[in-house]
Order: C-alpha cells, then sequence, then structure tokens
C-alpha cells in the first residue's frame, strides 16, 4: 500500500490557516480604530499577507497530495471516493477562506467584511457560511480530523509502549549481567582468601624451617670447636 501524504500536509494547512485567522482578527480589530497609514496597521497587513502566501503555498502541496491520491486510485492508498471528495472540497474551502481574507486585505471585499469567517470551530476550522451542505462539510471535516488525531495518539502509545518494552528488556538483561558479575566477585574473593590462607601457611612454615635450621646449626658448631679443642689439648699434653 502506497503512503498518503495527505494528513501530513493537511496538519501544516490547518495550522497555517489557524494562524492566518488570528492574523486576520488582530488586523480587523487594528483597522478599526487606527489610521489607514498607520505602522501598526501596515505591519499587520503585511503579517498576513506573508502568512497568507505561506498558506498558499501549503494549500498547493496538499492539493498535489490530493491529485495524486486522484490520478493514483483511491483504493491503493486504502481510502473510500467519498473521503477523496472530501478532502477535494477541503481543498475548496481553504482556497476560499484564502481568496476571502486576501480580499480584505487588499480592500476589495464588500459585503463579505461582517462575514464570520474569523471564527474557530472546534476542529480549528474556519467557519464559513452556515448553509446546509457546507455546515456537513465542516462535520465531516472535524470527524476527519479527530480520527486523524486519535490515529496519531494511538500511534504515539504504541511506540511508547514499544520503547518501555526495549527498557524493561535491557533491564532485565542488564540485571542478570550484573548477578553474573557480582557471583564471578564472590568466587574471585573466595579464591582470594583461600590462596591468602594458603600463603600464611606456607610463610609460617617458611620461619619454622629457618628458626630450626639455624639452630641445628649452631649445636654443629659449637661440637665441632668442642673437638678441635680437646684434639689440641690431648696434642699438648702428649708433646
Amino acid at each position: 500500500m502506497s503512503t498518503d501524504p495527505y494528513h501530513a500536509v493537511q496538519q501544516e494547512v490547518q495550522a497555517s490557516l489557524q494562524n492566518a485567522a488570528t492574523l486576520r482578527a488582530s488586523y480587523m480589530r487594528i483597522r478599526s480604530t487606527a489610521r489607514e497609514d498607520s505602522e501598526e496597521l501596515i505591519w499587520a497587513r503585511n503579517e498576513l499577507k506573508a502568512t497568507l502566501a505561506a498558506l498558499e503555498a501549503d494549500l498547493e502541496d496538499l492539493e498535489e497530495s490530493v491529485n495524486v491520491v486522484e490520478s493514483t486510485g483511491a483504493r491503493l492508498f486504502g481510502l473510500e471516493e467519498s473521503e477523496v471528495i472530501e478532502r477535494r472540497r477541503y481543498v475548496g474551502h481553504v482556497r476560499r477562506e484564502i481568496e476571502n481574507m486576501r480580499a480584505e486585505v487588499e480592500g476589495r471585499a464588500n459585503g463579505q467584511r461582517s462575514r464570520p469567517s474569523s471564527m474557530v470551530g472546534p476542529s480549528g476550522r474556519v467557519a464559513e457560511s452556515t448553509r446546509p451542505e457546507d455546515e456537513d462539510a465542516q462535520a465531516e471535516w472535524a470527524k476527519q480530523e479527530q480520527q486523524m488525531i486519535i490515529r496519531q495518539q494511538d500511534e504515539t502509545i504504541d511506540s511508547i509502549a514499544g520503547t518501555l518494552n526495549t527498557l524493561h528488556e535491557q533491564a532485565g538483561l542488564m540485571g542478570q549481567e550484573i548477578g553474573e558479575h557480582v557471583e564471578m566477585l564472590d568466587d574471585l574473593e573466595r579464591g582470594v582468601d583461600r590462596s591468602e590462607a594458603k600463603l600464611s601457611t606456607a610463610m609460617r612454615k617458611m620461619r619454622n624451617f629457618i628458626r630450626q635450621t639455624e639452630e641445628t646449626k649452631s649445636g654443629w658448631c659449637i661440637t665441632i670447636l668442642i673437638i678441635i679443642l680437646m684434639a689440641l689439648l690431648l696434642a699438648v699434653i702428649l708433646v
């Protein structure tokens, strides 16, 4: 199944549309109180124009993703034809909002200025006129967006769960390795204790041997000296 790029691009478009709606409300508020040559009004107008230009570029990418799905086939992306139609309607809705806001900025909107396009619905979309078909479309868009958010949350939860499982397994392996190292250190400590005991015994035997050897040598030396002295005495007496 091919990768559907629609949702990733729609998030950018939705964020830009929300930002443009906020800037439009700020621009309308400033325009109602400030002079036409006010620096604050000029800055707000330029900021809104730049945001609309970026939004239009994102909308082009979104429309391109819809074109790809339409040309390739909705079923290849696991979609129904009704969802593709709703995507196309959403693109048209955003394009109309861009045109309306640009017309207000450039002073070409006449009766549209009183239109409550700055109101944002629960799904974050700018509210359109209260025609029944538009309300149904907006409800469908809100439903799709909520489903997308739920899918993203599920994916995030699954990713977190996978990470936690991996950490749990790694912690278990680390605990097992630490236990093995502790046993090895215990064995090494017992070996060192046995070697130290054997070394102490060997040193004690060595000292006893040296002491006994010294005592034996001293006794033999004294005996030899006595024999030599007796021989000398006998020699003197006989002479």
